[in-house]
């Protein structure tokens, strides 16, 4: 986005930590340091990289000091930002949610107007999701977030149902800044078939595929159990790809159920993402029924661009239910039913579903294109 706003001839300024995620350490070619400036688009976009605390085995009370040593350091860039010109708009993302002091801070000295835009409502989803349990520590949590929500300018978020449980918390409109995907770059292939030699693959083999973040919130295990059971359909292979705290817990277990037909791979660089999605015969986005519209799974716009056919674990009545039912793009179960799942995979891999990989492609080239969500976003929120 800031790339795409600097391009556009906006003066833009973003400041970040060093790419960490979802490898939990700082990735190349960047090394744990201290402050960095990177003047990037022919002067237009400014970027400063925090220094930060990455726990390699992240867990509820590491999280914290995670996002609390970037909160530090961020507020001592912000600080030095005081004295430099001032900006007539400020984009705050959430989570974290707590940057939104920072926002606020960098207001009450230069001024301008604030969207806080948020991506995940973190504290939901830490509650939820048991990653915290502490009451105590909930019920400070959600003031603070009462205290940021009261004072910006402009809220936004990315899905219909997020929209929803956010303005219950402020009584404000909220806006809708979905995610986006370029189009060009992610969009179907000929011979997908063909692609599945690329990793190993024969083209006869029936790829269902999780690509994205291995957390606990995405409900994985069951995949396990399904892979076992589905050992009598010889061509079917699953296939787990990426990285998180959870995925070396995964591994241990498919060794132990003896699932040799689920195969984990590394995170795929950008150059072959597109040939990777389209190789899949099966795309999973896999929820646990705590997460429904407390995050909106971000991997969902690359697989639709694609053409991609979903299997979505969704409740009726989610942001995530409503828009694959809608657009009839793709196949949809209750979270954490392991015997819909499995009869959902089974189906998809012998079906014909041609035309909901259409519907797919032609929902992303309307509504998830880069540049008119962009274009929309600057005109709504950075033109007032």
């Amino acid at each position: 986005m800031a790339a795409w706003l600097a391009e556009q001839g906006e003066d833009v300024t973003v400041l970040t930590s060093y790419p960490y995620y979802p490898n939990w350490k700082v990735q190349p070619p960047y090394r744990s340091g201290w402050f960095r400036k990177e003047v990037l688009k022919n002067g237009n976009l400014t970027v400063y990289r925090c220094p930060f605390y990455v726990p390699l085995k992240p867990s509820g009370m590491k999280r914290m000091v995670h996002e609390a040593s970037f909160f530090a350091s961020a507020a001592v860039q912000i600080s030095r930002m005081i004295f430099k010109p001032a900006y007539t708009h400020i984009i705050c993302i959430a989570p974290p949610f707590h940057l939104g002091f920072l926002a606020l801070y960098y207001r009450f000295f230069r001024g301008g107007k604030i969207n806080y835009h948020i991506q995940d409502m973190q504290i939901e989803a830490a509650r939820d999701l048991a990653v915290i349990k502490s009451e105590g520590i909930f019920k400070i949590l959600f003031g603070m977030e009462r205290f940021i929500l009261k004072r910006f300018d402009t809220i936004s978020s990315i899905s219909e149902g997020m929209m929803r449980k956010i303005s219950t918390k402020t009584n404000r409109k909220v806006g809708l800044f979905p995610n986006w995907v370029d189009t060009n770059a992610l969009s179907p292939l000929p011979e997908r078939d063909l692609l599945k030699t690329d990793w190993g693959f024969l083209p006869q083999h029936k790829i269902v595929l999780y690509s994205g973040s291995i957390g606990e919130k995405q409900g994985l295990d069951a995949l396990l159990d399904i892979a076992v059971q589905c050992k009598e359909f010889t061509d079917l292979r699953f296939v787990i790809c990426g990285t998180g705290p959870y995925k070396e817990r995964l591994q241990q277990l498919a060794l132990e159920k003896g699932a040799d037909n689920l195969f984990f791979l590394p995170l795929q660089v950008s150059a072959v993402f597109n040939r990777f999605l389209n190789m899949a015969d099966v795309h999973l986005v896999l929820q646990k029924s705590e997460a429904a519209d407390l995050v909106m799974p971000s991997k969902l716009t690359g697989i639709l661009s694609a053409g991609g056919l979903v299997i979505a674990t969704a409740n009726q009545g989610t942001s995530l239910y409503d828009v694959i039912h809608s657009n009839q793009m793709g196949i949809l179960i209750p979270p954490e039913n392991n015997e819909a799942l499995k009869e959902a995979i089974v189906n998809a891999c012998q079906g014909d579903y041609t035309q909901e990989r259409l519907n797919a492609r032609r929902y992303a080239e309307k509504y998830l294109d880069k540049d008119a969500i962009l274009q929309k976003f600057l005109s709504d929120v950075l033109s007032k």
